[in-house]
């Protein structure tokens, strides 16, 4: 059975708005194919576009405070990623999780929503995302910012080890050694990791995470991410010919203290873009999550020059 044949509500129905730091924030569905995508939109859509991509483990919940920031000068758009948040996925039968996938679909999304000219904001898994849908269309984008969202080989850190083995032979043992990682605690630890004030991580995001990759099926899913983000490894060199050719103006904001994105995957980006802005925050993973103060005021600045 598709998923649009469910029990799915009106879209005109589901949308709704709120107030939030002055800034009018709209919850919205559209069906893109067999996904049912969840996104938040603020601002003028007559007014410069930036795209927020989340990563693992997260939503478009990761940037609230980013899109009110920008709602007054920028359309902004936050998407739920297939498997993640408020989208409404069909099961791994129904639909091929790989990031070519996602990446299409998102670019379905974009299509439908008359976006031809955006920046992109990017975090992780919507790091590789964004990139194939800056190679396929590379007029397409303005501007790029990157919140922990790697490119490079020299980022990957030592958290990634056992998965290298999951990719490099992807048997039952080695999908089994990693059934700790799509689970609740395995994603409150990366919120918390590197993080010296824990106190000031909400448990919204990785409770809301939590709660999704323990539907029946989410857990599986994720593991086939898992596998298929070798398939982002491999087009590294493509991306990074996409940023030598075409130059655009980036910033990348960093918890250094990451265990899967080493700073070193930041400070790559100088030798494809020189003029790159590469700066590093005492936090973790999520860095939004303890320094928006201090990151934030960076992206709308960087983006107010850039994203035009």
């Amino acid at each position: 059975m598709s998923l649009m044949s469910k029990n799915v509500p009106d879209i005109s129905s589901e949308e709704s708005k709120s107030e939030f730091s002055g800034a009018l924030v709209r919850y919205c569905y559209m069906p893109v194919g067999e996904v049912n995508l969840f996104y938040r939109e603020a601002g003028d859509p007559s007014k410069p576009a930036v795209v927020l991509l989340h990563g693992f483990a997260a939503s478009s919940f990761m940037w609230r405070e980013v899109i009110t920031a920008l709602a007054n000068d920028f359309y902004v758009v936050a998407v739920d990623l297939p498997a993640f948040g408020f989208t409404q996925s069909p099961p791994k039968e129904a639909f091929t999780y790989t990031f070519a996938n996602l990446a299409e679909t998102i670019a379905q999304f974009l299509e439908q929503l008359n976006l031809s000219r955006y920046a992109l904001v990017v975090h992780d898994y919507g790091a590789p995302v964004a990139w194939r849908l800056a190679v396929a269309k590379p007029s397409q984008v303005t501007a790029i910012v990157s919140q922990n969202g790697n490119a490079y080989e020299a980022g990957l850190g030592d958290g990634w080890d056992l998965i290298k083995k999951y990719w490099q032979d992807p048997s039952p043992e080695n999908r089994h050694a990693l059934r700790d990682f799509p689970t609740p605690d395995s994603i409150k630890w990366q919120y918390f990791e590197g993080v010296k004030d824990t106190s000031r991580i909400s448990p919204d995001g990785y409770t809301l995470e939590g709660g999704q990759i323990s539907r029946p099926g989410m857990a599986d899913i994720q593991l086939d991410l898992l596998l298929d983000y070798a398939s982002n490894v491999a087009q590294y060199p493509q991306y990074q010919a996409y940023f030598r050719t075409h130059q655009p103006p980036l910033l990348a904001v960093w918890g250094q203290n990451d265990p899967f994105f080493l700073p070193a995957g930041a400070e790559a980006w100088k030798r494809d873009i020189p003029d790159a802005d590469v700066r590093f925050y005492d936090t973790g993973h999520f860095a939004l999550e303890t320094h928006a103060e201090e990151i934030i005021p960076v992206v709308r600045r960087f983006l107010v020059k850039h994203a035009q």
